[in-house]
């Protein structure tokens, strides 16, 4: 009797072993983590500046079209093949590949040994087609032609595809790496002469980036940052701060917002028109391109505090 009690309880150990168990672990496993978008435009965004000033192609769009394309960077194909741009084999590509149902089942695609090869491919990629050519005849800041050329060159099916990137772009300001212009130079040397890699920052000091606009240094803010914590930080005077951005003590920065360093000029060194989108600001074009807002009105002939129309072409050198 003993023996068969024994028997029993072992039987039923081994069930609620069985049973429970698996359960257990499942409960006891953390969800899986997934990259925001935030995230991925930090861990991005500098190998996004490289390939505009090296290849001439928009970073805002390098980057919403890997957010969008990659599911920002949480998409099988981005995470197994480091394929953010959802770039497929072709009849050209000598390289590893990636099989997936896409439009079709089990479509080839190309899979890349790190991303960072996924994105200098999607430059060679748009330039080597002879269907892309015409964008790259469009200015670097002209990321809604950049889009919409996009789709009318068919780089994906999606009817709306150049209203999401545009969409991707002004939600999360990318286009303020659009006018990143300085750039530092690796001096390793390369085998025949090759062109030097370039890098995006100007230089690092007390943790922030500083970068160039119209020959203005400035910063980016970030979550946290406020005019004194900036001056702070970079041995400034709060006034100073103010002054060049021509704003009051009681200003509030958002995070994406350009803080100068240094005065605004009279007008841009480059760019001649802008044109306005909806929403936009004086004072925004101002900080857009670096210009004193004075000079701004004067160049448009516009009253100081008269706001532009949508559409509206605003001058920005004589």
């Amino acid at each position: 009797m003993r023996d068969l009690c024994s028997i029993r309880t072992v039987k039923l150990f081994f069930t609620l072993f069985i049973f429970h168990f698996p359960f257990s672990i499942l409960f006891a496993q953390p969800s899986e983590y997934k990259m925001s978008r935030i995230e991925y435009v930090e861990k991005y965004k500098d190998i996004a500046i490289k390939e505009m000033l090296v290849n001439g192609i928009p970073a805002s769009i390098t980057l919403a079209q890997g957010l969008l394309e990659s599911d920002n960077g949480n998409s099988g194909l981005a995470m197994y093949a480091n394929n953010h741009f959802g770039i497929k084999c072709h009849e050209d590509w000598k390289g590893e590949t990636y099989i997936q149902d896409d439009d079709k089942k089990d479509e080839c695609f190309r899979k890349y040994k790190a991303a960072e090869e996924s994105f200098d491919d999607h430059s060679n990629f748009l330039k080597s087609k002879g269907r892309y050519a015409f964008l790259f005849e469009l200015r670097k800041t002209d990321y809604k032609g950049w889009a919409e050329g996009l789709h009318e060159a068919g780089y994906a099916t999606d009817r709306s595809y150049a209203d999401r990137l545009i969409k991707i772009i002004d939600d999360n300001k990318l286009y303020q790496y659009d006018r990143m212009q300085t750039v530092a130079i690796d001096k390793r040397e390369t085998k025949k002469s090759a062109p030097q890699i370039i890098k995006p920052t100007l230089s690092t000091y007390a943790a922030k980036k500083i970068f160039l606009n119209n020959d203005i240094k400035y910063v980016v803010v970030q979550d946290g940052d406020t005019y004194y914590k900036i001056a702070q930080q970079l041995d400034m005077r709060l006034w100073q701060l103010h002054k060049y951005n021509e704003t009051g003590r009681q200003t509030c920065l958002q995070v994406g917002d350009i803080v100068y360093l240094q005065p605004k000029r009279r007008h841009s060194q480059k760019e001649e028109f802008h044109t306005v989108r909806w929403g936009e600001t004086m004072y925004y074009i101002s900080q857009l391109y670096g210009i004193k807002m004075r000079h701004l009105y004067k160049l448009n002939h516009m009253l100081d505090g008269q706001e532009p129309n949508a559409g509206q072409k605003i001058v920005l050198r004589k």
